[in-house]
């Protein structure tokens, strides 16, 4: 059996333990779909920011060039995240979209990352950097989401600080509030590595 970065072991071991595995007509990806505009729980101003989902799991989609690498993660996903910031003081808004690369969930619950590929120019700083997000799905108007550039730093090796380096799947929880819109999360447990053939 190949590794997939270690989650192939894992994986196997579970299922193992549990009994025969269920056959793929019983599952679903996970997804991860809707739009809406949040509040921070900090700095309050008259700014209006809103996130917008289209995210479904594709495992073993991404085969990346390291050891046990080869098969990619049962996390991989693909869609995409569309942010737009209305801000107030200057009439403009500012709006990105990144591709997603990575995404887990739980109940009620998903943490993603994105690379970003598009970013209008007072956004540009983020053009081809990952960036992370946390949905909580708690029924409409009881949603929750986080994310990274608003809650992370990172000192590099000379002890300087600045914007922290995202891995996959990385997020804060979900810190701010919906106020207006809705979010769907679809759970799905993630699986074992295809099989060789």
């Amino acid at each position: 059996m190949r590794r997939t970065l270690g989650w192939g072991m894992v994986a196997a071991t579970v299922i193992a333990v549990a009994g025969a595995p269920v056959g793929a007509a019983d599952r679903s990806p996970a997804r991860l779909t809707g739009s809406a505009e949040f509040a921070l729980p900090y700095g309050q101003d008259d700014d209006v920011r809103s996130f917008a989902f289209d995210v479904r799991s594709v495992p073993y989609s991404r085969p990346i060039p390291l050891p046990g690498g080869e098969n990619g993660s049962p996390a991989d996903a693909t869609g995409t995240v569309r942010v737009a910031h209305r801000l107030a003081t200057q009439g403009i808004t500012v709006r990105f979209e990144a591709a997603v690369d990575c995404m887990i969930t739980s109940p009620g619950h998903a943490t993603l990352t994105a690379i970003v590929t598009r970013a209008d120019e007072q956004a540009s700083d983020f053009l081809g950097k990952r960036v992370g997000f946390s949905v909580q799905d708690g029924g409409r108007n009881r949603d929750r989401v986080g994310f990274t550039w608003a809650a992370s730093a990172d000192q590099n090796e000379a002890g300087q600080w600045g914007p922290s380096r995202i891995g996959t799947c990385l997020a804060p929880a979900a810190f701010a509030t919906v106020t207006h819109g809705d979010y769907r999360v679809r759970h799905a447990e993630l699986t074992a590595p295809p099989a060789d053939n």
